[in-house]
């Protein structure tokens, strides 16, 4: 993915991947803190508007510099299939 012409906490964001399942989003978070990534969602207080019906992915965000160090851990942890 291009990074997006997007700055959040000073940085342009790029997304990493996009996902229906807010607990295994919630993991893939952690792990991307332990690792010292910070990660941003995008989307997630969609669900008030979706009925929760989950028809609107949640985007799971890192800075633009942190983003090869997000794929590393989430690729070791056999959570990132390398499309994003």
């Amino acid at each position: 993915m291009q990074p997006l012409n997007l700055a959040i906490g000073g940085c342009a964001v790029v997304e990493l991947l996009r996902i229906n399942d807010p607990v295994k989003l919630s993991f893939l978070e952690a792990l991307l803190r332990d690792g010292g990534v910070e990660s941003f969602v995008l989307d997630q207080h969609m669900s008030v508007l979706e009925g929760s019906a989950s028809a609107i992915p949640r985007r799971l965000m890192v800075c633009n510099e942190d983003a090869a160090r997000a794929r590393i851990i989430l690729g070791e942890a056999g959570e990132f299939d390398g499309f994003a």
